[in-house]
């Protein structure tokens, strides 16, 4: 199906163009129509009222199992190859296509309903002169359209003018990177000045000229003429969809790209059908299947020729052919009334149960209370219902970080002030005490503008501010100067912090509560309450945070005319640039340094220093000097940072805690110990992801070594990886083992498998972004990534972008032929989601883009264990169970009709009545299969939790495979001979009570039917592991069922209504009467039962499971308690989180409007003198749970 609509695809898309560059007239419908630009109309949807029927059709059609019974089917009406009625296969197959489009119908209706909700929001657009309130669909490239605040973005736009000073906007991302902090924004100049004037921005005839659409979140390049002004556009002044508008009463924006041509829909990557690994096998196995029919048919139809040529001749005056009907052609359509009779190898049953197994599945994942967040009331969701057992397969995990292990909520949680840690609790011994939802908190009522939801425990903190000791309050001023935050205060001391990143914020939260309330901003000056007194600082510059840099700096001068430089930056950057003076005060916050990174929580370094008015004069000169310079403009401004951020005072230090979400540590443990390995993926930095990695019991001090790949060339990636392989294993060679083999149907997939390598030891992998596209560019080098990734116990990609976490899933699955599991929260999640096997997405406050994405979804990682040990693991079960009884029960059925070719001539004839065939799938062993497919469980779910090895079969793929299917299919051959030969060989001579004989042909088809579907119940009572009602009433009432509908099929009465239809008159009256019919029944349920419970039993003795074990010892053992949530134990280390700050670069040349004010004369700060050591407290140190 795919390779048809690809190619209707492509017809359509002839006469199209690739376009290489977009070229954009404001207010010009006309022009930009001419370019067959698309339009903002978003559609998912596949069918449409008219093309449903025939393409629904045509896609069921398409599957090899459909066709094959729409041919017997054509078969069947054909009177000279029909042995069977019609309808034995027309009602089983309309069946099944009807189940198959309704399913198909509600979900194309539910994209449906998606897309009219997107499509049908309005936004305000220009149009002939005014602003019109337009449908989104209708928005076209080229538009004008007016955002307000809390709106979402349309399109993306080129951003002409704002309300807000500077042409800022503050703009929420979380629908495209899982971010919930702000980002500004800001128009260019000779727009802006249009601000509101709907006369000047209807007449704006801009003309833009920029890159294609393209899937690069980051960056945008183009440029605007305007009045035969060429302005150069960055990713600055582009405002993408999915964005929201935050703060900002009012923006005008140009649409460059619209619907399916924007960054958004660019990086929802490709939709790929995913396909189960069982779904694969059982297209190899009934293709397999459709070679056994054939030659048992070939075989049947040899025997019919012989028997012609020895026998047949005596039976034509009885049995005459057909006229004009030879013998070659009688066997040629013999062949073919075989196809008909043993069609039921392929039950076409086989593929709707399947789906409505996997259907019910997901809705016990939908109804799992235990998956459902209370808080943000979000229950799970299984988005796709087709993938549920390939839920117990799982052997990797591609997770991202921000937001999925962590809460992307950051909490000022301790710090060290001049040589003082503050933050924990000590007892009467000096020993820390833990810290619970019952310690008592800080009292911050004396702070009138105080934060009500800031939480801290160390009293003596406030202590130290209260009592106006000058580094503590040095400290907090620092931390209310030191930022880009925006304030915003819409009533009366209510204020809200909208920060760059979630730490700054934290940061100035936590001088707010202390008593240094950051209160206002301008572009020169920043104003704080200081124990109640308003204080305004001028801000002289500010010096941003980047990559390189890694610290901050700003210089204000206070009401008194001192100059002050302030900064705060990662503790190696730092203490690089300290007076000498600190030696003895870095040495103590080192200590506290270590010990917070050891706790996971995210440090800074603050330092101050106080600047002369005269040598602030030269600098700014040099300063402007440097920002006009054409050649080496950046070198150069680094250089006079660099001067004037030296010799600084060390103040102490910050510690940030990232919080984990709950249950992150032990569900990682959990997914360890049974076996799955978890990769981090995450845009972070190397120290976050490190130190995260620590938090979640991913990162252990106790393991062997951690290797870092951080080369810049794909020369010394090669050697990092190879010497961190050699290290793992000494003996490994230096070319990988690749195993070839074939899959797929006939086998024309081939593959290749890199083979597991011993290690000896527990080792981590930590590779940066840059070395990781390095290392996929080359195929030799994406081996060894593989290769020496895989013999860690953890893997940790930093700085990694959408398109690199989907390339790292993409080779796992090329390589490894593992199946895996990708979860995320944004939208950089949506590519590494769709390229993995299963695609989780967790819904919450980080936008919804990669739930729209998922196959599964819910509100908390710790769910995650849940969804595979428990819902994975017994889908897994369940269906290899379904598929092994599904398979045993038609090749039991069909085989006895084998059997009987050898006593029938060869002649097609059926050994059961036709109404038996058509209800043997659809009637009678329809629902005891699906009890055990919906309802069985080896162990129940606290079990699962409690031995977590029970996952390894599925992993494995023990339970259903292809060595399995041969034991099924031997296992239904001997008892195919059981069921037909003992009614037989009991039947032969027998006569009934009065003397009369009953082995005739109907006595001998109802004695066989009733064997066999007895012998199948028999059987799937010995698979079920888990009795409920419903399995009691399914097998029980299908038996009755088979009874029921015998007795009336053999009745007077309806023999009468249909004669020809009904031909077994009385026979089941006059069979199952009869104690030797009875008899003969137990006997072969016995022989049948007994060989298959015997072998079970060695097994069990002598070579059993884990699942087995466990069995044993939950009926030995009283139920486990549930896991309790553990406490992580502290740790400590000097690796930790150099800083705090967000990932991009800063943006304190838009707060300050790079305007630089005339420095004047001021004072110390204090004396340059270090602070005296405070008395140093008692710590204590721990290493993490294992």
């Amino acid at each position: 199906m795919g390779c048809a609509s690809t190619h209707f695809a492509r017809l359509l898309n002839r006469g199209k163009q690739e376009e290489t560059e977009r070229l954009v007239r404001a207010n010009d419908r006309t022009f930009n129509l001419s370019h067959r630009y698309a339009n903002n109309a978003i559609k998912t949807s596949k069918y449409n009222l008219f093309s449903f029927l025939p393409l629904n059709l045509f896609e069921q059609f398409f599957r090899l199992a459909n066709a094959y019974f729409l041919f017997l089917l054509v078969l069947q009406v054909i009177p000279q190859v029909s042995s069977l009625a019609w309808y034995t296969t027309a009602v089983p197959l309309i069946f099944v296509l009807a189940v198959t489009a309704l399913k198909d119908a509600n979900d194309d209706i539910n994209r449906h309903k998606n897309d009219t909700l997107v499509n049908s929001r309005t936004v305000n657009v220009f149009a002939d002169g005014q602003l019109q309130k337009v449908e989104w669909s209708n928005v076209q490239v080229g538009d004008i359209i007016k955002l307000e605040s809390n709106h979402f973005v349309t399109a993306d736009l080129l951003l002409l003018s704002t309300s807000e000073p500077l042409n800022l906007v503050y703009v929420e991302t979380a629908e495209l990177d899982g971010e919930t902090n702000l980002k500004v924004k800001q128009a260019l100049t000779v727009t802006g000045e249009m601000g509101h004037d709907l006369e000047r921005l209807a007449a704006f005839k801009g003309e833009v000229r920029c890159e294609p659409p393209n899937n690069r979140l980051d960056k945008f390049q183009g440029t605007l003429n305007l009045d035969d002004q060429m302005v150069a556009l960055d990713n600055d002044k582009i405002l993408l969809r999915g964005c929201t508008v935050r703060n900002t009463e009012w923006c005008f924006g140009l649409v460059l790209f619209a619907g399916p041509d924007t960054k958004l829909m660019q990086n929802s990557g490709k939709t790929v059908f995913k396909r189960t690994s069982v779904d694969q096998l059982m297209n190899i196995l009934v293709l397999s299947i459709f070679g056994v029919l054939a030659v048992l048919c070939t075989i049947l139809t040899v025997g019919n020729f012989l028997w012609e040529e020895s026998d047949g001749e005596a039976f034509t005056s009885f049995l005459p052919r057909l006229p004009d009907t030879d013998l070659s052609l009688s066997v040629f359509l013999l062949f073919w009334s075989y196809v008909i009779v043993l069609n039921t190898l392929v039950p076409i049953s086989l593929y709707v149960s399947v789906e409505f197994t996997r259907l019910c599945n997901s809705f016990f994942i939908d109804w799992d209370r235990k998956m459902y967040h209370v808080k943000s009331n979000t229950p799970a969701q299984a988005r796709t219902t087709t993938l549920s057992e390939e839920l117990g397969q799982i052997e990797y995990i591609f997770s991202d970080k921000t937001g999925t292990l962590t809460q992307n909520i950051m909490t000022f949680n301790r710090c060290s002030i001049g040589g003082t840690a503050y933050g924990e609790l000590l007892d009467f011994n000096g020993q820390r005490l833990e810290i619970t939802e019952n310690t008592r908190k800080v009292d911050f009522s004396w702070n009138k503008l105080a934060d009500p939801t800031f939480v801290f425990h160390d009293d003596s903190l406030v202590e130290a501010v209260r009592a106006e000791q000058q580094e503590a309050q040095a400290f907090f001023r620092l931390l209310a100067l030191c930022h880009t935050v925006m304030p915003e205060e819409k009533t009366e001391g209510k204020l809200f912090y909208q920060a760059q990143s979630p730490d700054e914020g934290a940061l100035v939260t936590a001088a707010r509560n202390f008593g240094f309330v950051f209160r206002y901003r301008t572009p020169e000056s920043i104003t704080v309450m200081e124990a109640g007194q308003k204080v305004v600082y001028e801000l002289l510059a500010v010096l941003d945070f980047n990559n390189v840099r890694k610290r901050m700096s700003v210089i204000v001068r206070n009401p008194k005319g001192q100059l002050t430089l302030y900064c705060k930056g990662a503790d190696t950057i730092i203490f690089e640039r300290l007076h000498p003076s600190c030696q003895q005060l870095k040495k103590v916050t080192t200590r506290h340094l270590n010990e917070y990174a050891g706790d996971g929580l995210r440090t800074l370094a603050l330092a101050y220093k106080d600047l002369d008015e005269d040598y602030m004069v030269e600098w700014r000169r040099r300063h402007h000097e440097a920002s006009i310079s054409m050649e080496e403009r950046e070198e150069k401004l680094d250089k006079l940072y660099e001067e004037i951020e030296s010799d600084l005072l060390l103040l102490g230090a910050t510690a940030v805690e990232d919080k984990l979400q709950d249950g992150v540590p032990q569900t990682i443990e959990q997914l360890a110990k049974a076996d799955i390995k978890i990769w981090v993926l995450t845009g972070d930095k190397q120290e976050t992801a490190e130190n995260i990695g620590y938090s979640c019991n991913m990162l252990r001090d106790e393991m062997d070594d951690i290797f870092i790949v951080a080369a810049s060339t794909s020369e010394d990636v090669g050697e990092e990886l190879r010497k961190a392989r050699k290290k793992m294993s000494p003996g490994s060679s230096d070319e990988p083992k690749i195993s070839k083999s074939r899959s797929g149907l006939l086998w024309l997939q081939e593959i290749q498998t890199v083979e597991e390598e011993k290690v000896d030891g527990q080792y981590g992998l930590i590779i940066n972004g840059h070395s990781l596209a390095l290392a996929l560019e080359e195929p030799d080098l994406q081996l060894e990534l593989l290769r020496t990734a895989c013999m860690c116990q953890t893997v940790i990609c930093c700085r990694v972008t959408p398109l690199q976490k989907a390339q790292v899933v993409q080779l796992v699955k090329k390589y490894k032929q593992a199946v895996t599991l990708a979860i995320g929260d944004g939208a950089n999640d949506v590519s590494m989601i769709k390229a993995a096997h299963i695609g989780v997405g967790i819904s919450g406050q980080e936008g919804m883009q990669a739930v729209l994405s998922s196959d599964f979804s819910f509100a908390q990682f710790r769910y995650l264990q849940r969804l595979l040990l428990v819902h994975g693991r017994w889908s897994y079960s369940r269906m290899c169970s379904f598929l092994r009884y599904f398979f045993f029960k038609n090749f039991t059925f069909t085989m006895v009709h084998f059997w009987y070719a050898f006593f029938c001539g060869f002649s097609a004839q059926t050994v059961y009545d036709e109404w038996f065939i058509t209800m043997y799938n659809t009637v009678y062993t329809a629902l005891p299969v699906l009890g055990l497919s919906l309802f069985d469980q080896d162990v129940n779910d606290r079990w699962s939790f409690q031995y977590p090895q029970l996952y390894g079969p599925g992993q494995k793929n023990i339970l259903f495979n292809k060595k399995v299917f041969l034991r099924c299919v031997l296992h239904s051959c001997f008892t195919s001979l059981l069921v037909f030969f003992i009614p037989w060989a009991a039947m032969q001579d027998t006569v009934r009570d009065d003397g009369k004989d009953i082995a005739d042909y109907q006595s001998f088809a109802v004695l066989a039917q009733t064997c066999l579907l007895v012998v199948v119940s028999v059987q799937l009572c010995l698979d079920t592991n888990y009795w409920t009602a419903v399995n009691q009433f399914f097998i029980w009432g299908s038996l009755a069922a088979y009874f029921a509908v015998t007795f009336t099929m053999c009745s007077n009465g309806i023999y009468f209504i249909l004669t020809s239809a009904f031909p077994f008159v009385g026979t089941a009256g006059n069979s199952l009467n009869q104690p030797n019919v009875w008899l003969t029944i137990l006997l072969t349920i016995f022989l049948c039962v007994l060989p298959v419970v015997a072998i079970r039993f060695v097994y069990l003795l002598l070579w059993p499971s884990v699942t087995d074990k466990v069995r044993h010892k939950m009926h030995e053992e009283a139920l486990p308690a549930p896991t309790p949530l553990r406490s992580r134990p502290k740790r400590f280390s000097t690796r930790r989180s150099g800083y705090a700050f967000s990932h991009s670069q800063g943006y304190g040349d838009l707060v300050t409007s790079q305007k630089f004010l005339r420095p004047k004369k001021r004072l110390a700060l204090f004396p340059r003198d270090e602070p005296a050591l405070a008395q140093n407290r008692p710590q204590t140190y721990s290493t993490i749970l294992e």
